[in-house]
């Protein structure tokens, strides 16, 4: 087997914080190990945390690259990009890619990461919306979003909030259309709830509660002369934007992981040392739901440190250590001196 000719082969699916991290540990616990990294993405690592800079006037996609393609060289990575995973089979240890190659490996760090989630009742209005995900789809926006214009944010994730504080900064119209995924992940009390509104407010939000007019129904087309954009409530009413954005939370990219052998629940369940129920397979970052003990649950963790410390964990343990994940980043959403709030899911260092 070539694996064992070259050393044991590590391959990595996803190359965001918690891969890349993992192919860097990996490399130097394990030199002479075949390292392949495989990404659906068309750039090498980039810093999606600072996409906000589009709005900035940044449009060139080199200022968003952390490690250029010659630090994969230079660290003996194979990296495949633009290269679809569809599917895993854990007993033969092999990987199905698009294009029908299989990709054989002696273990496997699932670190695909997650995709924005989409209420179902709004699926289909999603060619009306812009999303943030992309260097393609940060640009995109920015040009759609006229200067000074008005982006209407639905739902109101950390992430789109993060976003929003950017456009505030740079002389845009903010609105929230709050619902139930505002400040996902972090848990607000009800009775807290009013009290972080008003902080949205100070911070020069224009927040709407969807709730009171019915929940969001739909997206349409303005007409001309109007803005590009209206967003439909179940009440009736309707609130005219430049661009729309869904902003609802994320759920984890395993698709391809049905029928690999590893237990899934929302994302892959893994043990305090982020391994799978197959011995060969860990799970990094926002797919996996790992063992708490004290809770008697699994659960997920997230935030660019939380990321980056389950990147190299499993690397380790990968490599032969054995130790527990324990949580290195504060998960309590905070009323800032200024009057704002502050997310610890916005500190990207």
């Amino acid at each position: 087997m070539a694996s064992r000719q070259h050393g044991r082969h590590h391959v990595i699916i996803g190359s965001g914080v918690a891969g890349n991290q993992a192919a860097e540990t990996l490399r130097a616990r394990d030199p002479d190990s075949r390292v392949t990294m495989i990404t659906l993405s068309k750039l090498p690592f980039f810093n999606r945390y600072d996409l906000p800079r589009v709005f900035h006037g940044e449009r060139d996609w080199r200022k968003f690259v952390i490690y250029p393609a010659e630090y994969f060289l230079d660290q003996r990575i194979a990296l495949r990009r633009a290269t679809r995973v569809t599917g895993v089979d854990g007993a033969r240890r092999t990987l199905a890619l698009g294009h029908n190659e299989t990709v054989r490996f002696d273990t496997l760090l699932v670190a695909s990461g997650a995709s924005p989630y989409m209420p179902a009742e709004l699926m289909e209005y999603r060619p009306l919306m812009h999303g943030f995900v992309s260097f393609q789809e940060a640009v995109a926006a920015a040009d759609a979003l006229p200067r000074g214009g008005h982006a209407m944010l639905m739902g109101g994730d950390t992430i789109g909030l993060d976003l929003g504080r950017t456009l505030l900064e740079t002389g845009y119209r903010v609105s929230i259309a709050a619902d139930k995924h505002l400040f996902w992940p972090h848990e607000v009390p009800a009775d807290l709830r009013p009290r972080y509104l008003d902080a949205l407010r100070s911070m020069g939000f224009e927040v709407i509660d969807a709730e009171q007019r019915g929940q969001m129904s739909a997206v349409r087309a303005g007409g001309a002369g109007q803005p590009a954009r209206l967003l439909v409530f179940n009440d009736g009413s309707e609130i005219a934007a430049d661009i729309v954005m869904p902003f609802f939370g994320i759920a984890p990219s395993i698709e391809y992981m049905l029928g690999s052998g590893a237990d899934i629940e929302r994302g892959l369940l893994v043990k305090p040392n982020l391994r799978t129920t197959n011995e060969a397979i860990y799970a990094a970052g926002d797919v996996c739901q790992i063992w708490n003990d004290a809770d008697k649950r699994y659960r997920f963790y997230h935030g660019w440190k939380n990321v980056r410390a389950m990147g190299e964990l499993a690397a380790r343990n990968l490599t032969g250590a054995d130790q527990a994940w324990l949580p290195s980043q504060d998960e309590n959403l905070q009323l800032s001196a200024q009057g704002g709030i502050h997310s610890p899911f916005w500190e990207y260092a």
